[in-house]
């Protein structure tokens, strides 16, 4: 099975349990993407990776037009029955991979994507289609978790996250973010940052982890060293916290 592949079975049997989950369907981070589309009148937007939709509902109120676009047929499903039942008749769904855009040159004032590109096959060659699809002076807004500095951390989270959820490929530290963005010809900058609490139990099950990937998770966890643990803040059921970033640019 292709990454792509993976990724869209991985989501797609997934949906409705994204669209509920208060990890995603709540947070400071949605309502600064929704203050910063409203400060371009009629805005066309592009939520890049959109997964459940909750980017798309968070701007969609101050936007002209919202493309959720995701990799997972059933996400956008979700998507379009969640707009219909809030109203937010702006948003239309496109399926395809962040690597390839099916939209015109300067298509977008606004391109936001919230927790979707630690699964992305070529991060590099998104930003590219990214530039290529924004508007002169158009701004991106990326939201994600965040890699660790120190590789024993790094490690240890990585190795968490796959084990949770197959399709995962890397959380990128800021200045990988910041490097990639540069190399793609934007200017960018680390705007915010932010400790994220996972409840361990629903964090599994949102994603159908199998039992045996969960006990690994857990001796992962329970045998860390002492500075992971703590840098994670991993409890005795197993809940923790991720590190999030925002990243701007233009």
């Amino acid at each position: 099975m292709k990454h792509h592949d993976q990724v869209a079975d991985a989501f797609g049997s997934t949906a409705a349990a994204y669209l509920t989950s208060a990890v995603h369907a709540t947070g400071a981070d949605l309502g600064a993407l929704a203050d910063a589309v409203r400060a371009t009148p009629g805005a066309a937007v592009l939520d890049l990776g959109c997964g459940a939709g909750h980017a798309s509902f968070a701007v969609a109120p101050h936007a002209r037009d919202v493309v959720a676009y995701d990799l997972a047929a059933p996400m956008l499903a979700t998507v379009d029955a969640a707009a219909h039942e809030r109203g937010l008749a702006n948003i239309r769904t496109l399926q395809g991979p962040a690597e390839r855009l099916p939209f015109a040159a300067g298509a977008f004032d606004w391109i936001v994507s919230r927790m979707s590109a630690h699964h992305w096959h070529d991060v590099p060659a998104a930003l590219r289609e990214m530039r290529r699809v924004l508007k002169p002076g158009g701004r991106v807004l990326m939201i994600d978790i965040a890699g660790h500095d120190h590789p024993l951390i790094d490690t240890h989270l990585q190795a968490v996250e796959v084990l949770r959820d197959a399709s995962h490929v890397r959380n990128y530290r800021a200045d990988e973010w910041l490097a990639m963005f540069g190399a793609a010809g934007f200017t960018a900058q680390v705007s915010a940052r932010w400790r994220l609490p996972i409840g361990f139990d629903a964090w599994v099950a949102r994603m159908r982890t199998p039992a045996e990937r969960v006990n690994a998770i857990r001796s992962l966890w329970t045998q860390a060293p002492d500075e992971v643990r703590g840098h994670y803040a991993v409890q005795p059921d197993g809940s923790f916290e991720l590190d999030a970033l925002m990243i701007d640019a233009r």
